[in-house]
């Protein structure tokens, strides 16, 4: 019984390790995107229209980046964080309409460089 109870305190002392609880890990459902200098990857996205759960990562060297989300009108409907290089994050649309937008990063000169995207919502 002891052996038992000390198996459960050590798997809870190990889940509560890991980075200082900073980083996130991928929800269930949601589309991993990876950000670098100066590139999303993937750079074509399609989503059912509705809630939509995107799970950053900034993999670039020294640069922080973010995802913003333009309509074709130019409004931007959502954007995340500025996300660190080496951190990730959780960034969720709660009811994104059916049609083609523009996803970029809105840090200056990066969307200039080539860091942007397309997002599909179906």
């Amino acid at each position: 019984m002891r052996a038992l109870a000390v198996a459960f305190l050590t798997v809870a002392v190990l889940s509560g390790c890991g980075g200082g609880g900073s980083t996130p890990t991928q929800p269930a459902g949601s589309i991993k995107v990876t950000l670098t200098e100066f590139h999303f990857d993937p750079s074509a996205i399609t989503v059912p229209s509705g809630k939509v759960v995107f799970f950053l990562i900034n993999a670039g060297n020294n640069l922080s980046h973010d995802m913003i989300i333009r309509d074709s009108t130019g409004k931007i409907i959502g954007g995340s964080d500025l996300i660190s290089s080496g951190d990730s994050t959780v960034f969720t649309v709660d009811n994104i309409a059916a049609g083609t937008y523009v996803i970029f990063c809105d840090q200056p000169g990066h969307e200039s460089s080539g860091m942007k995207g397309t997002l599909t919502v179906t």
